[in-house]
């Protein structure tokens, strides 16, 4: 449940002038990707009906994704890189049409990059129920409009089942590394338990074995500064004008979860007490330079993202648990026959490191044993998309393995 976009898996800083004009004007009702807007680098892929575990059908859906590499002749070089819940397909490559931010991992994925697309063919496609291509709440339903509020329940198995059509539809009967990082952890992790067969190397980056009680509750606070906005209107909004939609509450719920992903060790130090301007903020209407960084995160953010499908793949992350109907989470790990790599953060209050501890304590042949790799930093949950380097050199050792 991080920042997975590019601008930030950077550090922390003060806002500038020249931010604040980006976020002249109005917010759109919703910042989904919409047909008819640039396609930019995704592709598309369309399947048939799909009944989610709890029993709702969709009459069909469609993932967008991207690649990189090329697909070599005996198709074992596939690599699926799953994004966490804000991410897209976009993991490298420029802002442009269709794109509004850069790639979140070009650090990692690229020719000679970590995960070498002169080697590797990279798969990268946004799970179903995202706003950036795929299926989700502001796609148009059979009747003509948003399917919204009625967007049905999406567990993360189900978005794992979406993706095996699209492996499927690909032709790829095996992968040779599932990625993600957060909830693409999740994802990846349920990917190598629901079909060990098809994945030979996974790589579970700052993700849980199950989302717990603390989790579910910050998680909780978020979803209900969404609803509460009167703007949201039970999620029925996206026939608004531009700056009637549910922004308000979208960015609050954007800036709660932002204090999750980076650690007070990092807050600390960037800001301090800082100004954001020479008005005091001590009674004289002033605002710490804090304040105007989540301000301007959770503003920016209304414009890439959209209200109801932040309902929807939060309550997705909420119903992880590999444990679930599996004899407990232990059971699950064991039918992991994949080589893995489990790495978590030291400073991560989000998904603390216990979690891949036990991860890597339950899979057979994790890379280092029953103890997660640990990375130092002071940037939180973020570390594993800001420690490129770090990182990189992990995922290199997957790869070789």
């Amino acid at each position: 449940m991080d920042w997975q976009t590019s601008e930030d898996t950077v550090p922390s800083a003060p806002v500038t002038e020249a931010d604040a004009r980006l976020l002249l004007g109005r917010p759109p009702a919703t910042g989904a990707w919409r047909d008819g807007d640039p396609v930019g680098d995704r592709h598309f892929a369309a399947f048939g009906a799909f009944r989610t575990e709890g029993g709702r059908e969709l009459p069909g859906y469609r993932l967008a994704y991207e690649t990189w590499g090329e697909l070599n002749a005996a198709r074992d070089n596939a690599v699926l890189v799953l994004h966490a819940l804000t991410g897209d397909s976009h993991v490298r490559g420029p802002a442009g049409p269709g794109h509004p931010t850069a790639g979140w991992w070009g650090d990692i994925v690229g020719p000679g990059a970590p995960i070498d697309t002169d080697e590797w063919f990279v798969i990268a496609p946004n799970m179903l129920g995202g706003c950036q291509g795929s299926t989700g709440p502001a796609s148009i339903a059979p009747d003509g409009y948003e399917w919204a509020s009625r967007f049905p329940y999406l567990t993360t198995r189900d978005q794992v089942n979406a993706q095996v059509r699209l492996a499927d539809a690909l032709g790829i009967d095996r992968w040779a590394a599932v990625v993600g990082g957060s909830m693409g952890g999740m994802h990846a992790l349920e990917w190598a338990i629901s079909y060990p067969e098809r994945v030979a190397r996974l790589g579970v980056l700052s993700a849980p074995p199950v989302n717990t009680a603390d989790q579910i509750a910050l998680n909780s606070v978020q979803l209900e500064a969404i609803s509460i906005d009167p703007r949201f209107q039970n999620g029925e909004y996206y026939d608004a004008d531009a700056g009637d939609g549910p922004h308000r509450g979208l960015a609050l719920a954007r800036r709660m979860a932002l204090l999750n992903y980076r650690s007070p060790t990092e807050l600390n130090q960037r800001f301090q007490r800082s100004w954001q301007s020479g008005v005091s903020p001590l009674g004289h209407g002033g605002r710490f330079a804090v304040e105007s960084y989540l301000d301007f995160h959770g503003n920016r953010f209304t414009r890439r993202f959209d209200a109801n499908t932040y309902i929807t793949l939060v309550e997705a992350m909420n119903s992880h648990d590999v444990g679930r109907d599996r004899g407990g989470v232990e059971d699950a790990l064991a039918r992991v026959t994949a080589t893995a790599l489990v790495l978590g953060i030291d400073s991560d209050r989000l998904f603390p490191i216990d979690g891949q501890h036990r991860i890597a304590r339950g899979i057979p042949n994790a890379l280092d044993g029953d103890r997660a790799v640990v990375l130092t930093s002071d940037f939180g949950h973020d570390g594993f998309l800001i420690e490129t380097h770090a990182v990189g050199t992990h995922l290199r050792r997957l790869l070789d393995a």
